[in-house]
C-alpha cells in the first residue's frame, strides 16, 4: 500500500523552479505578477513542491501582496490582455 502523506514530484517542477527563481530575483511586472498568480494557483493544495510553495509565499510578501490583491491586480492585466502576447509560447500551459 502506498504512503498517502508521501510528497509527489509536479510534471512542471523543473521549469517551475526556474520561474520561481527569476520572481525572486525579479521585480513586480506585469508579468512577474501573472506568473506568480500562474503558480499560485498551480501549486494551491499541491501534495508537495513545498519549497516552491514557500519562494511563491516570500515573493507575494517581498512585493508587499495578500494572495487576494495579487489576484485582483492580474485580473486587470489580463483584461488588458496580451502579458504573453510575443513571448512565442505557443502553447497553451494548463498543466
Amino acid at each position: 500500500m502506498a504512503d498517502s502523506t508521501k510528497d509527489q514530484q509536479h510534471p512542471q517542477y523543473k521549469t517551475d523552479r526556474q520561474v520561481v527563481n527569476q520572481l525572486l530575483a525579479g521585480e513586480a511586472t506585469d508579468y512577474n505578477l501573472v506568473e506568480l498568480a500562474r503558480l499560485t494557483i498551480r501549486y494551491d493544495g499541491f501534495p508537495g513542491a513545498r519549497d516552491i510553495q514557500t519562494d511563491l509565499k516570500k515573493a507575494l510578501n517581498r512585493w508587499q501582496l495578500t494572495e487576494a490583491e495579487l489576484f485582483e491586480k492580474t485580473r486587470a492585466i489580463h483584461q488588458q490582455g496580451e502579458v504573453y502576447k510575443g513571448l512565442g509560447r505557443g502553447r497553451e500551459d494548463w498543466s
